[in-house]
């Protein structure tokens, strides 16, 4: 385990080759999370930003309350980890991306998530204090001239496309925080009740905004349908697996499902919303997955 002031990681658990089990929860959180971008365009079309972020964590932490051991207490010394991991996994991120889809199609959110692994490997690198190796340094550079082919069409769409996509990029940034520093967590006293104790604190960050932004808001059951499902799966039971995934393999290493994400959510935003995907981007979504793969191989 490595500190830097209170910002831990830790090395996973095994550094063995992923098992079937492994694959399996790999896979299923690619999925319901590759749809969650669809899931999100589909609320924010009648509830404020904010109103989406407050439901989808309220579900995710209702489902989680069904089981008696998540209520695990976590001791006062990590206390202010957990606030942190609630701010950077649910509070901010959760908050942006509903924002960021207001003006940015739910394909081009989840092709930018690609990117996801490029950050972890390279915050991971830091707060490990090592310097990165041969292959998450080639990684990082092909990431990063990923993501501005995927970036470049929105920018020459106007202005709130840009914001969009930068919203997008300050919740990976995020994210690649919260992977790292939830795997000593999750190590400490296991998946669950880490999810719902982070769960609670977010949904007292986000609360105060949600009520406000239901004054901007207009009750659909399309809406309200899309946010459960993205609230009971999407923030319920995605990020308890993925939890668990970081925990056993570590953070760089269990980003891995970010590869299928962008190619789940293109499928369902061209094909529920009618999407339009350009080619530059497209590209840049295969630049940013080869960079994933160098970034999370072990050698150096």
């Amino acid at each position: 385990m490595t500190t830097t002031r209170f910002l831990t990681t830790a090395e996973g658990r095994t550094d063995a080759q992923f098992n079937p089990a492994d694959w399996g929860q790999i896979c299923l959180v690619a999925l319901i999370w590759g749809s969650s971008y669809l899931w999100i365009s589909i609320g924010v079309d009648s509830f404020a930003p904010m109103v989406v972020a407050m439901l989808r964590i309220a579900f995710g932490f209702a489902v989680l309350s069904f089981f008696p051991a998540a209520r695990t207490p976590i001791e006062p010394s990590d206390r202010r980890r957990l606030f942190l991991l609630a701010l950077v996994w649910q509070g901010i991120p959760l908050s942006l991306y509903p924002f960021a889809e207001q003006w940015i199609s739910s394909s081009v959110a989840g092709m930018l998530n690609g990117a996801l692994p490029v950050l972890i490997a390279a915050l991971a690198t830091f707060l490990l204090r090592r310097p990165p190796g041969r292959n998450q340094m080639i990684g990082m550079a092909i990431g990063i001239v990923g993501v501005v082919c995927i970036a470049l069409p929105t920018w020459q769409g106007g202005s709130r496309l840009a914001l969009g996509v930068v919203f997008v990029l300050i919740a990976l940034c995020s994210y690649a925080v919260a992977a790292n520093i939830s795997v000593p967590l999750t190590q400490k006293y296991g998946a669950l009740p880490v999810q719902w104790s982070m769960q609670r604190i977010s949904l007292l960050y986000v609360t105060p905004f949600g009520l406000w932004g239901l004054r901007t808001s207009t009750f659909t059951w399309e809406a309200f349908g899309a946010v459960a499902v993205l609230g009971i799966f999407g923030t319920g039971f995605a990020f308890l697996l993925a939890a668990r995934v970081f925990a056993r393999v570590g953070a760089t290493r269990g980003a891995s499902f970010n590869y299928l994400i962008p190619v789940v959510s293109i499928v369902l935003g061209v094909a529920v919303r009618g999407d339009h995907v350009a080619g530059l981007a497209i590209a840049g979504t295969g630049l940013v997955l080869v960079g994933a793969l160098f970034c999370s191989r072990s050698g150096r």
